[in-house]
């Protein structure tokens, strides 16, 4: 059985999907090392790349997770500062 792919390759959203998914693994590397608030930082720039991927895919549940999860990751970054 073919299966057959149905995301855009090579285009804007290909490279801002891996970009943002390399830079969430990072922030998961980094929250190991408990190395906070940097790991929020790098949390918040992923999420909010896969945010820019679910608009240009109009994937509204793409852009509701991650909307929430950058809203959720700036709270915890002023947190921190505040």
């Amino acid at each position: 059985m073919k299966i057959h792919k149905v995301t855009p390759g090579y285009g804007a959203s290909w490279y801002i999907k891996w970009t943002a998914s390399i830079i969430l693994l990072i922030g998961m590397v980094l929250t190991a090392l408990e190395l906070t608030p940097i790991n929020l930082v790098f949390h918040l720039v992923g999420v909010a790349g896969w945010f820019v991927v679910g608009y240009m895919w109009h994937d509204r549940a793409m852009m509701v997770v991650n909307a929430v999860a950058t809203f959720i990751f700036l709270v915890g970054i002023l947190t921190w500062y505040v």
